[in-house]
């Protein structure tokens, strides 16, 4: 019996119902986010401890610390992102993600709505660039290169989150070694030699594989694609993610609060649709409220700001963390940062019209000139429309370009 109870003990300390819901205030955004995740039948402790008595011991002895911060209320909030002592992807994601299989390229579909009117949508297909494979099979190419086994790919991060990258370091199959220093960061060769560095891997990239926080932004969008929001009312994308970008102390608050605002917002601006569409009104609340519960935890501070993710560069910096085309080695070799080599644009829709993408380039809604330079997330939010720096006035009707010329910068 005592044999018994123990393995039941220890069958039960595996569970996602132990991790999740023993302490379930604390690990609710975690949680929740899991269960909505690409990741939702794969148990905790796959990723988190993995195979192995070493490993089990670890974790084991790391929940003595962490019942401690749960008993006497010290534990962080949000959460730290455990990337310090994570289990080397190698242990844990190649056993499903093979490293030497060939992906080739991927479609990706990505849907975007406006914060106009209309909610003008927008459409872009491109062709992501995978890649990967073994080099015993031929080269190596696409964004998967970075995993080949026989490339080494070490950086130096100057932040917990890993964010700012300041030095990188690769080293090819053929022994060649090449450093890259951000713009800026003035290193001494001592200063790297003594720095903490890390040998990239899966999750350099992919570091929300579970517990994916959307902005309001992409998942209003993600909302008016499925037709789970209904498009035809005013300024709907504009007014979800306003009222899910406010600051609440609570759930509770920011569910009434939702639903009230979008009420009042219809009721007051647009009699006709309030009276005349009830139910997408009630609808559109209803679906606001479910994205505030999946993705927001103020009681928590846990939401998508609190834990960037590094796949793409639209709400952060992601890739430009080392392709910016500011990091550069000795000799003047930079870090490459021309868009085709990771995408490849094949045609783009907006108000049912479709045009085929020049040279699989993507071509800005907007005219943007010089502009076109910066990096996304220098005017693209997750929680917000554009305003420009400038009170425009009636200038507010020309194009970027008209400015942006590259030859006069208006300040």
């Amino acid at each position: 019996m005592s044999a018994f109870g123990s393995y039941r003990a220890y069958e039960y300390s595996e569970s996602v119902a132990f991790c999740g819901q023993t302490c379930h205030a604390v690990m609710k955004p975690e949680f929740v986010a899991y269960q909505s995740s690409p990741h939702a039948r794969v148990r905790c402790v796959e990723c988190h401890v993995g195979s192995g008595p070493q490993w089990y011991v670890r974790a084991k002895l790391n929940g003595v610390h962490q019942l401690y911060a749960v008993t006497f209320n010290t534990y962080k909030r949000p959460i730290p992102t455990p990337v310090h002592n994570l289990r080397p992807a190698d242990d844990t994601c190649a056993h499903c993600h093979w490293p030497e299989k060939f992906y080739g390229d991927e479609l990706r579909v990505f849907n975007h709505y406006g914060y106009d009117e209309r909610n003008t949508p927008r459409q872009t297909r491109l062709l992501i660039h995978v890649g990967g494979g073994s080099p015993d099979a031929g080269p190596v190419t696409g964004i998967h290169w970075h995993m080949n086994l026989a490339n080494e790919i070490e950086y130096m991060a100057t932040d917990e989150q890993r964010q700012e990258i300041a030095w990188v370091r690769v080293k090819d199959r053929q022994g060649q070694v090449t450093e890259y220093t951000a713009d800026g960061a003035a290193l001494s060769p001592d200063e790297i030699a003594r720095a903490p560095k890390r040998r990239m891997d899966c999750v350099d990239c992919h570091n929300r594989p579970t517990h994916i926080y959307l902005s309001p932004d992409e998942a209003v969008n993600n909302s008016l694609a499925a037709g789970k929001l209904d498009a035809s009312l005013p300024y709907l994308k504009r007014q979800a993610v306003e009222v899910l970008s406010r600051a609440y102390e609570t759930n509770d608050e920011a569910v009434s609060s939702i639903a009230r605002s979008l009420d009042e917002f219809y009721r007051e601006n647009y009699p006709e649709v309030f009276a005349g569409k009830p139910d997408s009104i009630k609808g559109a609340s209803a679906e606001v409220q479910r994205i505030y519960q999946t993705y927001f935890f103020p009681e928590m501070k846990t939401d998508w700001q609190s834990h960037p993710n590094n796949i793409g560069h639209y709400y952060f910096q992601g890739c430009f963390r080392c392709h910016d085309g500011k990091h550069e080695s000795r000799d003047g070799k930079v870090i490459r940062n021309d868009c085709n080599v990771c995408h490849t644009t094949l045609d783009q829709t907006e108000n049912g019209v479709t045009t085929p993408a020049a040279n699989g380039e993507f071509r800005h809604p907007e005219e943007l000139g010089k502009l076109s330079e910066l990096d996304c997330t220098v005017c693209h939010s997750g929680n917000k429309e554009f305003k420009h720096p400038v009170n425009l006035g009636d200038l507010s009707q020309f194009k970027c370009s008209d400015c942006h010329s590259g030859k006069v910068w208006a300040k």
